[in-house]
């Protein structure tokens, strides 16, 4: 149950897209003076050495952030997020990745707030050494979607909230969709990214048409996967299914994969920009 250590995994391919969507959701919440909170349901230890034997056994960030630290000609889009994991590298070799957390607590302000849970011994300890002295942080060593549903509403009426489990248990597919509509019956205006890994498209669908069955409307779905679906690989890619979206994100979003499919697909890559339930208004106002 708590055998998943992100270590192997840093860098990777569902981390840039899981982490490019978090950057540009946070800097639209940070168009507005107003305070928000951060909410991250798995932290993980919130900063990875890509030079450590976990890392370096899998390599899975070569052929992921390790394409974009040396493609040329990055688009704007993308700038942002890379700039954060260069002030984490001072030489042009690319040694330290960011985890969400990281990321989060270095672009958000001073009245903003981070809530973050991780449940792993190890991960708690390392996300408490990384992170544990910034006044904005909260840290609970507990299951992420049993304690989210405590923090809403959040005082600020303003949240932005990673799911994103390792799915080692088959019954997370559906508890992470059960504590998300649940979520939003207590705070219906907050946005809300859930991560999940692209291992048997029919899972995927599944998922999809769960969420349809909320009557969540708005729901946006962000995929992206290097490889071609096949079952027995492992994972070939991942995606985000996002509540509220800032208005700009599927735009951003259309703009960007294409490009990041042509510098890091496996052979036959594709990728997914499509709201699966009618939206209700142009997305979330931050």
């Amino acid at each position: 149950m708590l055998s998943y250590r992100h270590a192997f995994h840093a860098g990777n391919h569902a981390d840039v897209l899981k982490h490019l969507v978090l950057v540009l959701t946070l800097e639209y919440y940070l168009r507005k003076d107003k305070p928000f909170w951060y909410i991250d349901t798995h932290a993980g230890s919130g900063l990875y050495q890509l030079r450590s034997a976990a890392a370096q056994k899998t390599r899975e960030f070569a052929q992921g952030i390790q394409i974009l630290w040396e493609a040329p000609n990055v688009p704007d889009e993308l700038q942002s997020y890379l700039q954060q994991i260069r002030s984490l590298n001072a030489s042009t070799t690319l040694n330290h990745y960011p985890g969400s957390p990281w990321l989060a607590a270095n672009l958000l302000r001073n009245a903003d707030q981070l809530r973050l849970f991780e449940l792993h011994p190890s991960d708690f300890s390392a996300l408490n050494q990384n992170l544990g002295d910034d006044k904005r942080v909260h840290l609970s060593k507990q299951d992420g979607l049993k304690g989210l549903l405590g923090l809403l509403p959040p005082i600020t009426r303003r949240a932005v909230t990673l799911i994103d489990p390792s799915y080692e248990l088959k019954t997370d597919y559906n508890d992470v969709i059960s504590t998300l509509s649940k979520a939003y019956q207590r705070f219906a205006t907050g946005t809300y990214l859930l991560w999940y890994p692209v291992i048997e498209r029919q899972r995927v669908k599944q998922m999809a048409a769960t969420l349809q069955q909320t009557g969540i409307a708005g729901i946006l779905q962000l995929e992206y996967c290097p490889l071609a679906d096949s079952i027995g690989m492992g994972m070939t890619g991942s995606g985000l299914f996002v509540i509220n979206p800032p208005w700009l994100l599927a735009g951003q979003m259309q703009s960007l994969l294409p490009w990041l499919n042509q510098q890091m697909a496996q052979g036959n890559g594709h990728f997914t920009v499509a709201y699966i339930t009618p939206e209700k208004n142009t997305g979330s106002k931050g």
